[in-house]
């Protein structure tokens, strides 16, 4: 992943606008990813309170580790490794892309634009990409 391929200016500014709301994103992100996904429900604990936080903590270290691709890389091997164990499969991948480019939208409101949705989906599939395969090689293994 790599400066010419993503927006890193946007995707930071955006981040930013959206960081003071991380725990009603988290909340709303995870709501709605039960809404459109209930089986993926019984992969998470009771008290979302420690996931909600790990979903911020993520994001922020992704965004935060745009302009340092090999730390993002390390990062996102270790990340879709982990996913293995949390039972983690390619269709999840694409259903969280969705939720949370619409809980993005949604909280930004009227500063989402198609831009920066676009840049968003692009990073969004960087990482996921990934963090696949960094899966995929733990479960050939």
């Amino acid at each position: 992943m790599s400066d010419s391929t993503l927006q890193v200016e946007l995707l930071e500014s955006s981040f930013a606008l959206l960081a003071p709301r991380a725990n009603e994103l988290a909340e709303r992100f995870y709501t709605r990813l039960f809404e459109v996904a209930p089986a993926a429900r019984a992969m998470f604990p009771d008290d979302m309170a420690g996931q909600r936080r790990a979903l911020i903590g993520a994001l922020g270290m992704i965004v935060g580790s745009l302009r340092t691709p090999e730390k993002l890389a390390t990062y996102l091997d270790g990340l879709g490794r982990r996913h293995v164990d949390y039972g983690a499969v390619p269709a999840h991948y694409e259903v969280v892309g969705v939720v949370v480019l619409e809980t993005m939208a949604e909280l930004a409101g009227p500063a989402w634009h198609a831009e920066l949705n676009d840049a968003w989906a692009t990073a969004y599939g960087a990482v996921s990409g990934l963090m696949q395969s960094a899966a995929a090689r733990v479960v050939a293994a």
